[in-house]
């Protein structure tokens, strides 16, 4: 009987022990279950993440390539080449106009020296034929009064050298000495009729001197101290062209539009309106 408890007592704690070990199995697959559920829950976060951040690659690559295709299409280069050319053509119209406006105050100034040239001719032909014509003084009032008036033409004729050779050095292009001869020669025959010729011609000096502002000023002075000279439009269009140089289109538009407004039959003026259609058609 006692061997019968024994072993009832033996199996009862085995039984327990199995019981127990059972228990602790299932726990610890439970745990595994859900340590495996975790896994799987921050592997699909992560995947989730990983494929945000595929489409975010995805959109800014879709994005690079768009703007290279821009790019590759010429859009922005034919652009810029656009503005570098009318650029480049803009410099070559100054550049041109100029040239013209230089060209054509050297064949005007060639005008306006012939025409003195043959006036003082003429002038020479006719003083020579009265000369012929009349007999000798007859006494010393009448000689002096002939040696007075020969003192005029000395003191014209050293007038008209002094500016003949200071516009040959202006046409030569020695504009330095040019520049110094003009000064001297307004200096000297402040009072000359060729004054207004010889203060534009200092003014233009100084604008081939590339001494912008003050052939500005200079050309400003011919205006105002000889407002009715036929030079004054030629002053305008200096003054004008300076400002082109020195960049001020606005000032320049207005010096042009001054000159085509008070000097409407002046020779100036077809070149006057193109190169205003010229800094007109320069948007800002």
């Amino acid at each position: 009987m006692r061997k019968l408890i024994l072993i009832s007592i033996c199996l009862l704690s085995v039984s327990q022990w199995a019981h127990a070990a059972l228990f602790d199995d299932k726990e610890a697959r439970q745990q595994i279950v859900d340590l495996q559920q975790k896994t799987d829950a921050q592997n699909q976060s992560t995947q989730a993440s990983l494929d945000a951040l595929k489409k975010s690659q995805q959109a800014l690559e879709q994005r690079i390539l768009s703007v290279e295709n821009v790019i590759k299409s010429q859009g922005l280069m034919d652009l810029l080449s656009q503005i570098d050319r009318l650029n480049e053509e803009l410099n070559k119209v100054k550049g041109e106009l100029d040239v013209a406006q230089h060209n054509i105050e050297i064949s005007q100034q060639r005008q306006k020296d012939l025409y003195v040239d043959t006036d003082g001719r003429l002038r020479k032909l006719e003083n020579s034929g009265t000369s012929s014509a009349n007999n000798a003084p007859e006494n010393k009032e009448q000689t002096l009064q002939v040696n007075n008036t020969n003192a005029t033409p000395v003191e014209s004729n050293a007038e008209s050298k002094a500016f003949d050779s200071a516009q040959a050095l202006l046409q030569a292009g020695k504009y330095k000495e040019a520049f110094d001869a003009f000064d001297k020669f307004l200096q000297t025959y402040s009072n000359s009729k060729q004054a207004p010729n010889a203060q534009y011609s200092l003014g233009f000096s100084q604008f081939s001197l590339k001494n912008y502002k003050a052939a500005i000023a200079t050309q400003q002075k011919l205006i105002s101290q000889f407002p009715d000279s036929a030079k004054v439009p030629e002053a305008l269009f200096n003054i004008a062209n300076c400002q082109i140089q020195l960049s001020d289109i606005e000032g320049a538009k207005k010096s042009l539009r001054d000159l085509i407004a008070q000097h409407p039959v002046s020779e100036l003026i077809p070149n006057a309106k193109r190169r205003l259609a010229v800094l007109e058609s320069i948007k800002k």
